[in-house]
């Protein structure tokens, strides 16, 4: 059984840190001005991980303003020795390339992984199975593209077998339809992804009850993003994180 983590996630838009219900740019919460001061919230929680999304790299959009906030967040983890997994644009070796030399540890592929098999193989071989996860963001089990605003013919647990054959480890499946709207996480669906494709797989989406962390680790899964339950103070980090510990 894989590590169990909690990753709170930081998602950036325009140099704030926002959630977006479904996925929608147009039902925008903002929460922070502060990236760098959202990250030393997370990490005086005890977090071992951030989990930081560029929603204007996703969206085709200008991220100037997210690159910035992006260097803040990087400094204040790496002087507290916590790991950073970043998606949100990823689509070329120099990218990803790139985002692992400014001290990313985990690059997450979403776009790319369903619609650029051959640059996640690149990926794969050049920077290994460790530095390299896929994000498959499905609505009703068929995978959405480029923030979400385009749907494909692409199943998730067809992807995600096609993936594990390439040699990925890791994937992260998000449930657009409950992401931020506090619906509870898909538990079965995100099982059985991991049951079907032998992954490591980190559930995303909706997450909002201690209870249902606890059975996503007790399932076997690799860990669960945490966004707007966080944000909205549904759920306290620390204590979660000490819950989840208790639990080895």
């Amino acid at each position: 059984m894989p590590a169990f983590i909690l990753y709170p996630a930081i998602d950036l838009r325009q140099g704030r840190v926002v959630r977006l219900r479904t996925g929608d740019p147009a039902q925008q919460i903002i929460y922070s001005t502060e990236p760098a001061g959202i990250a030393q919230k997370w990490l005086a929680c005890g977090a071992t991980w951030l989990h930081v999304v560029n929603l204007d790299a996703a969206l085709d959009e200008d991220d100037s303003a997210n690159q910035a906030a992006l260097a803040e967040i990087l400094q204040a983890a790496a002087q507290a020795g916590v790991k950073v997994q970043m998606g949100g644009g990823l689509r070329s070796l120099d990218a990803i390339q790139s985002a692992l030399d400014r001290g990313v540890e985990r690059v997450v592929l979403g776009t790319a992984a369903a619609l650029q098999p051959e640059l996640v193989n690149q990926a794969l071989q050049q920077f290994g199975a460790g530095r390299i996860a896929a994000g498959l963001d499905a609505r009703r089990g068929w995978i959405s593209v480029r923030g979400w605003v385009k749907d494909t013919p692409l199943q998730a647990v067809d992807l995600a077998a096609d993936l594990a054959k390439m040699g990925m480890r890791t994937l992260i499946f998000t449930d657009i339809a409950r992401d931020g709207a506090g619906l509870g996480g898909n538990l079965s669906a995100t099982t059985g992804l991991a049951r079907a494709s032998g992954l490591e797989v980190i559930a995303s989406g909706g997450f909002t009850h201690l209870d249902e962390l606890l059975a996503a680790r007790q399932a076997g899964l690799a860990g669960v993003i945490l966004g707007k339950a966080l944000y909205s103070g549904q759920l306290d980090l620390k204590a979660c994180l000490e819950a989840v510990k208790e639990g080895d």
